[in-house]
């Protein structure tokens, strides 16, 4: 049986929703669930058929969001803490969280360790595509500054998410960059790119809108474009929800117009949605790590921890692991 560990505390929402998230994976999946926390805020609120399923670990410490990442190695009674030692002492498979993500992916690097030859853990965000597969951008933020050797290694680490994750058949990787020429770039994507030209996924440069139109299914960058993307993307669909909804509104023919196209727009928004994502995995930690947005509902702790359970059935962190003991012999072996 699956045991998942699931920090309910400091998230935006409260434990509300960390719970019932939790409790609507119960009702899907067969895994057992270890909540994190304040056991007199969360009790109450575990339906009585899947008490059963879950166990709570009782702690009323947690990282604040305004605290720095520095002071989760401190506080040993937090609930970040408690549940990252839990996976790494073996007595649980996965760990999702909604709470401090630099306090998770800090905990994550130092207590459940890096794959061996990972020069650096990198956060994984799905993204929304023109196609019925989301593409996958890394990383989104754990490392502002890069060398061009992360970024191969953030390309390996994606492509074997992608394929053994996610099901993609045979994934492609990308270079984020300032156009698609192989002259383009800064210097760390030029180096980068002379680097990933020896791995058969690599496709090559490509632009910001590749993200979105299907044409790459990984597109690697440094943590500070990336996360920038990110939140410039997350901007944009928070936009044009407003403005549809608005130009809807303003007349009669719109409103008709919305009844008529009542199921695309549901459609779009399920789409665009983070929580049909769920959350990030961090990629490149021995075990499975998901972050969950600080603002997560009850669906996208559902979908972290389907997440969570697909990374752990096709064991992917021995796959990553494996591609990297390959690449020290022949970069082109690692694709697997």
């Amino acid at each position: 049986m699956l045991k998942i560990v699931v920090d309910a505390m400091g998230a935006d929402n409260g434990v509300l929703p960390i719970v019932a998230g939790v409790s609507r994976a119960l009702a899907s999946k067969d895994f057992e669930a270890i909540l994190v926390g304040d056991e007199d805020a969360i009790k109450p609120l575990i339906p009585k058929n899947i008490a059963n399923k879950i166990e709570i670990v009782h702690c009323s410490d947690f990282i604040k969001m305004e605290e720095t990442a520095s002071v989760a190695t401190k506080r040993k009674q937090s609930s970040i803490y408690i549940g990252t030692e839990l996976v790494r002492e073996g007595k649980a498979d996965a760990i999702v969280s909604a709470g401090h993500s630099g306090a998770t992916m800090s905990l994550a690097t130092l207590k459940i360790g890096r794959i061996a030859g990972v020069s650096r853990p990198a956060i994984c965000t799905l993204m929304p595509s023109i196609t019925q597969n989301p593409s996958m951008i890394l990383d989104a933020g754990a490392n502002t500054d890069c060398k061009p050797e992360y970024l191969v290694d953030f390309a390996i680490m994606g492509y074997e998410y992608a394929k053994n994750v996610m099901g993609y058949a045979n994934p492609c990787v990308g270079l984020l960059a300032n156009g698609e020429e192989d002259c383009k770039g800064n210097e760390l994507t030029k180096e980068a790119f002379k680097m990933l030209q020896q791995y058969p996924f690599f496709k090559g440069n490509v632009e910001g809108n590749d993200i979105f139109n299907g044409s790459v299914d990984v597109v690697v960058c440094d943590g500070f474009s990336g996360n920038i993307v990110l939140k410039a993307a997350e901007g944009v669909a928070s936009s044009i929800s407003h403005i549809l909804k608005s130009e809807i509104k303003s007349c009669v023919w719109g409103l008709l117009g919305g009844l008529l196209l009542k199921g695309v727009f549901k459609n779009l928004k399920k789409k665009m949605d983070y929580a049909e994502y769920g959350g990030a995995p961090l990629l490149g930690v021995n075990k499975t790590v998901i972050i969950s947005h600080g603002k997560s509902n009850a669906r996208a702790i559902e979908c972290a921890i389907y997440q969570a359970i697909r990374a752990i059935e096709s064991n992917v962190c021995d796959k990553i692991a494996q591609a990297f003991s390959n690449r020290t012999d022949n970069p082109a072996k690692t694709i697997g």
